[in-house]
């Protein structure tokens, strides 16, 4: 039973048919894990803490540095210096004071992965290297949880959600990580702040759609979004029966470091 101060701070998305109390309840029961507290997970976690899912894993080994602030909007100038997820966790309690945090000062990694993501419902991946994208699937597809994934840099990015099961996964679109220096990186190429926080909009409300059962969430559909021209195209991709992690005959079934090349 929701109290007076819940029904008046979710009270817009109660009005929904598609939320209604229950589904509020469903979102109060809810347990999401953020890797990465940059520009994606940023705007994910201040939504998904303003929407009301009770319990926000937090995981990231970063410290907040001055050029985060441009796009990481979850920090701020006074944070600088500080670990990403107690700098998060502050602000989220900011937002919403009843929202549970669980804090993880590490990096994910192949061999932590597995036992913190089995104790959520879904990941919401926010990372901005291979080594770590790779970990996250391969960790969501062994402990049968839907991972809400994105990618931005530049002026472009895309969001999909690879589904509980792990079939397909992150290793179906990408089986192997490019070679090292040809793809650059966020401080090489640079990014439109704003563009990140739409992403992370994003993941946040089709981690909603998930938690709910409502809708047509981005299961085996690629979201692109280039910021230049405002297009937005959806590419529908399946299972790679070749895929080393979900195919007919997976080579990768256990985390270990070399999951994460």
């Amino acid at each position: 039973m929701l109290r007076d101060d819940q029904l008046e701070r979710y009270s817009r998305q109660i009005i929904l048919p598609e939320v209604g109390a229950d589904g509020q309840e469903r979102l109060l029961g809810a347990r999401v894990l953020i890797v990465g507290l940059g520009g994606l997970g940023s705007a994910a976690a201040i939504y998904l803490a303003a929407a009301g899912v009770g319990t926000l894993g937090l995981i990231d080994d970063g410290s907040v540095e001055l050029s985060n602030l441009q796009r990481q909007i979850i920090h701020g100038t006074g944070d600088v210096g500080r670990p990403k997820p107690r700098s998060a966790a502050d602000r989220i309690a900011a937002v919403n004071p009843e929202i549970t945090i669980e804090t993880h000062l590490e990096k994910f990694t192949p061999e932590n992965g597995l036992s913190i993501v089995g104790s959520y419902d879904i990941a919401v991946d926010g990372s901005d290297n291979y080594p770590t994208r790779y970990a996250v699937s391969d960790a969501a597809s062994m402990a049968n949880k839907p991972l809400v994934h994105a990618s931005a840099l530049a002026f472009e990015g895309h969001v999909t959600i690879f589904p509980a099961g792990g079939r397909p996964c992150y290793r179906c679109l990408y089986p192997e990580p490019p070679p090292p220096g040809t793809v650059p990186t966020c401080q090489e190429a640079g990014i439109i702040g704003s563009l990140a926080g739409t992403l992370g909009a994003i993941q946040a409300t089709e981690a909603v759609k998930l938690i709910l059962s409502v809708g047509e969430p981005l299961v085996c559909r690629l979201w692109t979004y280039d910021s230049r021209t405002a297009i937005v195209r959806i590419l529908e991709y399946q299972p790679n029966p070749a895929c080393p992690r979900c195919g007919d005959e997976p080579t990768i079934t256990r985390p270990a470091s070399r999951t994460a090349r």
